[in-house]
């Protein structure tokens, strides 16, 4: 059986167990690599690479609808939604927003989402009370979860096809999606989905170059929740430097013109209940398992936190419009950094290696880290750096503090400490390392472009579209280091090694 670390097959498909060193490293006790020329027997295979991961994708969400079968029916006792590790806002807002009682989300109760997911709520909840009612046997709460539970499965699964159809040469990519602890622990834990399902349609409308459509999309997605908005920096940002800015403008007029469209009825008509998502946001106090946290954690341990006796993060977090200015500024100037470093990188980057970037700045620096804001990350880690050695130490992390965080939501709720809060910060802290390896990582990848394994089986950006294979702009020659040219055309790939990590 042959050994050569070759990254991709005769038909150009990238092969792991090649390019990879973790699943190399992984091959080998089993013999090796596939060799060059074993029968693979193509032409008569059902299960192929795309079967494959679908049928996992499907295999998780499977597991995860398990593994939150215990709180279906409502009826939470002793804690059982902690103790089970079951607990769902999408079960525990059915009563919190008012759907079990027929009220109009915004109209006669403030949500606290963004409209798309407001609007979702309703479409799903209000039919489901009126059946209910009319059956008086019948579980509103379970139909609710479960109905919910099968949309966002769904677009879980579209997210898997996106990621397949943006990479058709490296179809195991998305296996790093469809094996994520992460996706079996998090799919229905809140509405996250329905964002990622439409950011991930709006990648694939921007990489099949149909600009309008891509904003529409990501115009909807983050109305959702807000962060596909933030795609729209790196994309401006890398048409800038190809010349392509004509395209990047009607994506953002598009999407911000959606925005304004699906928002206007609901901010017109019922202003306070529209105005609950900005106002929870700016008030809001410092999160479990953010940075600021960790911060005020450590700051307890030399500070008392009385007046005059403060941390800075104690201080903080008895001060949030300073905190809320605070995490803008450092959100803002990361996107800057992000910019600079799209604009002085040897190669023009990947547009999904920016986007992750802007997003994991974005969480990294926020007061409020959710445990299913994980989701947001995992497309778009795939689609950046699919390498699975680096990607699995953050999913180990991520379900460290998933077990920790219900740890300390079961001793909140009992008044008896379950596990030392110096173990649920230590669990935080390795989540927020993590995903700062996975920023380095990719910034490397930026900045050293034989490194980035997708530059394997791709001449430049996939997901690109009309910045796919485009010349940099002249004016840039000016950024570049001496002796460099920033004209080089991408289309002409670059020499790749096989890394590792």
């Amino acid at each position: 059986m042959s050994t050569q670390a070759t990254p991709s097959g005769h038909d150009g498909t990238d092969q792991p167990a090649r390019s990879d060193g973790f699943v190399r490293g992984i091959s080998e006790a089993i013999g090796g690599p596939l060799g060059e020329h074993a029968a693979t027997g193509r032409g008569n295979r059902f299960w192929t690479a795309t079967r494959i991961v679908l049928a996992l994708a499907c295999l998780a969400l499977a597991l995860h609808w398990v593994q939150k079968s215990p709180c279906q029916d409502g009826a939470w006792q002793n804690n059982s939604q902690y103790t089970q590790f079951c607990y769902t806002d999408v079960l525990a807002l059915y009563y919190a927003e008012g759907l079990n009682e027929g009220k109009v989300p915004y109209r006669d109760h403030p949500v606290e989402y963004p409209v798309v997911t407001g609007y979702f709520m309703g479409a799903i909840g209000l039919p489901v009370h009126a059946v209910g009612d009319a059956n008086p046997q019948m579980n509103q709460v379970q139909w609710f979860y479960n109905i919910n539970a099968v949309v966002l499965s769904a677009l879980a699964v579209v997210t898997v096809a996106v990621i397949l159809a943006l990479r058709r040469r490296r179809p195991w990519d998305a296996a790093l999606f469809a094996l994520a602890p992460a996706l079996v622990l998090t799919a229905t834990v809140n509405w996250d989905f329905l964002a990622i399902g439409l950011g991930a349609a709006g990648l694939y409308a921007w990489a099949r170059r149909r600009p309008v459509l891509a904003g529409v999309l990501l115009g909807l997605a983050g109305a959702a929740k807000m962060w596909p908005l933030f795609i729209l920096g790196p994309i401006l940002v890398l048409a800038l430097r190809a010349q392509r800015l004509r395209a990047a403008l009607i994506a953002l007029g598009s999407a911000l013109a959606t925005v304004f469209v699906v928002n206007l009825p609901v901010a017109v008509l019922y202003p306070e209940g529209w105005g609950r998502f900005f106002e929870l946001n700016t008030t809001r106090a410092i999160d479990w398992g953010t940075f600021w946290y960790i911060g005020r954690y450590l700051d307890g341990k030399v500070n008392s936190g009385a007046v005059g006796d403060q941390g800075p993060f104690q201080w903080l977090s008895a001060n949030i419009p300073t905190l809320n200015n605070l995490a803008y500024a450092i959100f803002a100037l990361g996107c800057l950094a992000v910019a600079v470093l799209a604009l002085r990188a040897p190669r023009r980057p990947r547009l999904a290696a920016l986007s992750f970037l802007v997003v994991a700045i974005f969480l990294l620096s926020a007061k409020v880290w959710s445990q299913q804001f994980v989701l947001w990350l995992l497309p778009l880690i795939v689609l950046a750096r699919p390498r699975w050695g680096a990607f699995l130490a953050w999913q180990i992390a991520e379900v460290c503090y998933f077990l920790a965080f219900y740890g300390e939501l079961l001793g909140v709720q009992t008044g008896e400490p379950v596990i030392p809060e110096g173990v649920f910060v230590l669990a935080a802290a390795l989540r927020w390392i993590t995903v700062a390896v996975l920023c380095g990582f990719v910034i490397r990848d930026i900045l050293h472009p034989e490194h980035d394994p997708v530059r394997a089986n791709y001449a430049d950006d996939p997901d690109g579209g009309v910045l796919d294979g485009a010349p940099d702009a002249p004016w840039l020659d000016r950024w570049r280091r001496p002796g460099v040219s920033n004209r080089a055309q991408p289309g002409v790939p670059v020499a790749v090694t096989v890394a590792k990590g």
